[in-house]
């Protein structure tokens, strides 16, 4: 058996994991999450990050909404960074995308407290996206 995925939305997709259970064979591995994060939560997600990198200097520099993801995964996940194959560091982690709905949340509220830490407005984003989910 190969690699599938249901996402449970009805009953008939709830009866086909059953089958699905039913049939695979002994040593078969079956993974439980919680719902994906949402597109507005992305949305969300990236105007919290422009707000960070339009108003504020880290090191010295201006730092891009990628770099500031990293570093706030880093903070919430605990990434770790480590020595690459050619020397130079290499940031080593978890991405947003395999956030669950519930993770991708608390790490919005990561990003909010720094703001409110070191006076990032990010009033147009609360006020245009609505709270977290």
């Amino acid at each position: 058996m190969g690699k599938a995925l249901l996402v449970l939305t009805s009953k008939a997709v709830r009866d086909k994991a059953h089958t699905w259970i039913d049939k695979a064979p002994d040593g078969s591995r079956v993974e439980f999450r919680g719902p994906q994060r949402t597109l507005p939560q992305n949305d969300r997600q990236w105007a919290l990050l422009t707000c960070v990198s339009t108003q504020l200097k880290w090191d010295g520099e201006r730092l891009d909404t990628d770099e500031w993801k990293d570093i706030f995964m880093a903070a919430y996940k605990g990434e770790k960074i480590v020595g690459g194959i050619d020397g130079k560091p290499v940031r080593v982690g978890r991405s947003t995308a395999g956030l669950e709905k519930e993770e991708h949340s608390e790490f919005q509220t990561v990003i909010e407290v720094f703001c409110a830490a070191h006076g990032v407005d990010i009033e147009p984003v609360k006020a245009k996206y609505g709270p977290r989910e």
